[in-house]
């Protein structure tokens, strides 16, 4: 086998020629130094992980942590702790198909399939980023509204602000967006560090819900909660965007520069989502250590959460703070969110639009029913948009981690690169339990919603 074989060439394998860059106005923009201490090395890769890492701690994923919290008290940790472990190895495969094969995952499904097959997965995608996007318009119009009384149709709208935000950052260079998202999640880091000392939970209590409990099996109750945890966790577009963001580094094209490229992807990515980890825990203990304790075992809406931490734990600071984590949160997705939408389209269809325009449609497929709805029911519609959102998520999902799974195994496109049986089995495993998972999680929303 010759060396480009074995390093994963760029056409080998797929049924199109690889076409075009991902995001081509950054791409291998960032400079990686050939000589020097590992750290230095590492240091230059590390930051597209933040940015994968922030779909693991948007607003849709509050509402499960906040309800497995005050329901269950810490019993579903465990369930936050496999969750982020079946999202370490499926990003560390993401960033390995772009490291090796040159394309982003949706490049790969266009010149993978044939043209019905791949326009029918990108309507799909541009579907979950959609109700995504709602769910950070959604939560940043609730932090809004919270911090500042300004009322949730006025946040919702004030969110198209965000579109210029990110363009501004892009033409400056992309480590301003890495740089600004990992100072959000310190931010998010920080005021949850804060809540926990606060409401002190019990330590004992804690490291035993790190333990999985037969429990989460046999209480009907519980074993949903636990699986909206894990369809809420991971997030279809951080696949295709890891995928396209790790080629903003500058490795060398050889065995060797996309070897050590992909150990430190992995690594910047893994070490991520510990954070994201972090936050998850972080809003379930709070949960349970404020109002599951005390009685308050219904807190399942971020509203509902917010005003309630100020008078248990005896500090305004506590809702303070919990509504400057949302409005961090909500700013972050929308960063990565408007990302992943522009490599979406751009590798699905190979058609580039200016990145503001693309952001604008983004953004207001997402505004337009979050308007409406939020004009027609108020603010409890809006709940209800956030849960639907997370159900249109679930449904996608499968479509992106089965093609993720297939082309990192498979030996023709990936080289020697391509996933060992171990990892192989492993990957569809983790994509078979997720495919299950979220539809038992659809079939038992719907079942809610008629009765």
């Amino acid at each position: 086998m010759s060396e480009e074989m074995a390093a994963g060439d760029d056409n080998h394998g797929w049924r199109k020629e690889r076409s075009g860059k991902s995001l081509p106005e950054v791409y291998r923009s960032m400079r990686i130094p050939k000589h020097g201490s590992w750290i230095k090395k590492f240091l230059a890769f590390a930051g597209p992980g933040y940015l994968v890492a922030v779909g693991y701690m948007d607003p849709g994923n509050w509402a499960t942590d906040l309800a497995g919290g005050s329901m269950f008290g810490y019993t579903l940790l465990s369930v936050i702790l496999l969750s982020s472990l079946m999202a370490i190895l499926l990003q560390a495969l993401a960033g390995k198909l772009g490291i090796v094969t040159g394309r982003d995952l949706a490049q790969a499904c266009r010149d993978h399939y044939s043209r019905p097959v791949a326009m029918g997965l990108w309507v799909l995608c541009e579907l979950a980023i959609a109700a995504c996007d709602l769910a950070e318009v959604i939560g940043t119009a609730i932090a809004l509204n919270l911090l500042f009384g300004i009322p949730i149709l006025y946040g919702v709208i004030i969110t198209v602000i965000d579109v210029l935000i990110v363009l501004l950052l892009q033409n400056k260079g992309f480590r301003y967006i890495e740089a600004m998202v990992i100072a959000l999640i310190a931010t998010i880091g920080l005021c949850f560090l804060a809540e926990i000392i606060w409401s002190k939970p019990d330590v004992g209590g804690v490291l035993r819900g790190f333990v999985p409990s037969s429990e989460i099996v046999t209480n009907p109750a519980m074993l949903y909660i636990a699986i909206a945890i894990l369809g809420a966790t991971v997030m279809p577009h951080n696949l295709y965007l890891h995928s396209s963001i790790v080629q903003t580094r500058q490795f060398e094209l050889t065995r060797e520069g996309k070897k050590q490229a992909i150990k430190y992807a992995t690594w910047d990515s893994s070490i991520a989502l510990f954070f994201a980890l972090f936050i998850n825990a972080a809003i379930l203990i709070i949960a349970a250590a404020t109002f599951h304790q005390t009685g308050y075992t219904g807190v399942a809406e971020i509203g509902d959460a917010f005003h309630l931490l100020a008078p248990l734990l005896g500090t305004t600071m506590a809702s303070i703070l919990f509504g400057v984590a949302l409005l961090a949160s909500g700013q972050n997705s929308t960063l990565t969110g408007t990302l992943a939408g522009q490599i979406v389209m751009e590798g699905f269809l190979n058609i580039r639009l200016p990145s503001w325009l693309r952001r604008l449609i983004t953004r207001l497929i997402a505004i337009i029913p979050a308007v409406i709805v939020t004009a027609i029911a108020g603010e409890s519609g809006t709940a209800q948009l956030l849960i639907l959102s997370q159900v249109v998520l679930s449904l996608q999902l499968s479509f992106a981690v089965i093609p993720l799974v297939m082309f990192t195994s498979d030996r023709s496109k990936m080289g020697e690169f391509a996933n060992p049986r171990w990892l192989k089995w492993l990957a569809w495993v983790v994509g078979v339990l997720i495919a299950v998972l979220n539809l038992y999680l659809l079939v038992q929303t719907v079942i809610g919603w008629f009765a």
